[in-house]
């Protein structure tokens, strides 16, 4: 469709709609300049939730707006920060709906290494300020960690560097984190590689370290930048596993060496900080060992000269006995005689107690406990008279019981008793084979009608007057 309309009658000048005229302006700008690369100094800047970022660029006179979106956001390797002098790089376009043009952004880079210096200033200040550089929160290295983890490039000489170096000083157990050690990647890598070093459980499949290395060989401000970021900054902060710093050479200063808990000049020194030398180990014991069993020895010498010395001043065995032997036969010769002595004073005892058994109060005595049998005597009868009278009652009390639950009763209730050849039936099985008998309260019946007379009652054994003791 032409975008310019054929003017009506009476005028000189073409009438657009405005979806039309804002599509022109965005064909026309977006066709004439194509893309472009801007500097400039970062101004607001906003993270939206949906991952999007909305920053604006600007110098002393005008103010461009700039937009990322997600996917271009994750792979930038410079994150625009307020007051950032930066280099952005997109294609120009308009935004019809609000009349505005803006800069679609897919590379962002630092204006120079001064720029670049005042950022990593700026950003030492805020992390310092909130005690990530405070040497309290520092802790101490392992002495001898059993399981070493380096984060760095795994095809780069440093990782050979360290392993060779600590195969040299002490062999340990070595885990390597692979990550990128440069660029856009190498921030987000780092930080989760330490990261998932601490979250590995003690005595799981892979052990988990008992000490990190994040290691990088030298290289310029723009090559070390990744280290710089604060995600690696805060990630080495928060490590609770130990952790040593060795980016770059010695003269190389990056914000994780002023968050880790110990900083290496390379990764060489790095791996001779984390392991003792085992050569000069094995020395030291073999020479603790050496003066151990020297200072044994001489204490021994010691102890037994002080032994020798003071059984130099004890007495002989036969002088300490002596008086120990005289005593003894002294009393051998005094023991007849006080034998004795012993049964002579005995004799005299007994003689004294037996003339006391004589005397009237053991007569008296004896007075007493007769007339005590005597009285128990005469009311023992009367005793036994009332225990068998109890008896007798109980025992006639307990034959009522025995009558009342006995079959007999029963049959006064109007219940009879059939019994077959003379035993009880107590089923039909059988039945009609003998000579079978009914059993009435007031006597006896067989299949006859012959009536047989009631059983007399037994009478009851009358026992001795006094009952039975049973």
């Amino acid at each position: 469709m032409d975008l310019i309309d054929e003017p009506r009658e009476g005028e000189n000048a073409p009438e657009f709609t405005v979806s039309e005229i804002s599509g022109a302006i965005k064909k026309t700008l977006e066709g004439e300049f194509g893309r472009v690369r801007v500097k400039g100094e970062v101004g607001r800047v906003v993270h939206a939730r949906s991952g999007h970022l909305y920053f604006d660029v600007k110098d002393d006179r005008n103010s461009l707006n700039c937009t990322s979106w997600k996917g271009q956001v994750a792979r930038m390797s410079v994150m625009p920060e307020e007051g950032m002098e930066v280099v952005v790089t997109g294609k120009l376009s308009a935004y019809g709906p609000q009349s505005k043009y803006n800069l679609n952004v897919d590379d962002v880079t630092v204006a120079g290494e001064g720029a670049l210096m005042a950022m990593l200033e700026k950003r030492k200040k805020m992390l310092a300020a909130e005690g990530l550089f405070d040497p309290a929160r520092k802790r101490p290295l392992p002495y001898l960690p059993e399981v070493i983890g380096v984060v760095t490039s795994p095809t780069g000489a440093v990782i050979r560097d360290i392993l060779h170096r600590l195969r040299d000083r002490f062999p340990r157990k070595v885990l390597v984190w692979p990550v990128a050690v440069q660029g856009q990647n190498c921030a987000p890598e780092v930080a989760r590689a330490i990261e998932g070093f601490n979250a590995m459980s003690p005595g799981g499949a892979l052990p988990r370290p008992d000490v990190l290395i994040v290691a990088r060989g030298g290289g310029s401000i723009e090559d070390l930048w990744g280290f710089n970021e604060e995600i690696v900054a805060r990630a080495a902060a928060a490590s609770d596993i130990p952790l040593i710093s060795a980016v770059g050479h010695e003269t190389d200063t990056t914000l994780i060496d002023f968050v880790s808990d110990q900083r290496a000049p390379t990764p060489t020194a790095a791996a001779e900080l984390s392991v003792p030398v085992r050569l000069d180990l094995m020395a030291w014991a073999d020479s603790m060992g050496a003066r151990a069993s020297a200072a044994l020895a001489n204490q021994m010498s010691r102890r037994g000269q002080r032994v020798q010395d003071l059984g130099r001043a004890l007495p002989r065995p036969d002088m300490i006995l002596a008086p120990m032997r005289q005593r003894l036969d002294l009393v051998d010769e005094r023991l007849p005689g006080a034998l004795r002595s012993a049964v002579q004073s005995r004799q005299v005892g007994l003689a004294r107690v037996a003339g006391g058994l004589r005397s009237s109060a053991l007569v008296g005595q004896v007075d007493r406990h007769r007339q005590t049998l005597s009285r128990l005597t005469y009311a023992m009868p009367d005793r036994m008279a009332d225990r068998l009278a109890r008896l007798s009652d109980r025992l006639a009390a307990v034959d009522r019981v025995r009558e009342t639950l006995g079959y007999k009763e029963t049959l006064k209730r109007g219940y009879a008793v059939v019994r077959v050849d003379g035993d009880v039936a107590t089923a039909k099985k059988g039945f009609p084979k003998g000579a079978v008998e009914i059993e009435f309260a007031d006597g006896r019946v067989d299949l006859a009608g012959r009536s047989a007379p009631a059983k007399k009652a037994k009478p009851k054994p009358q026992g001795p007057e006094q009952g039975s003791l049973l």
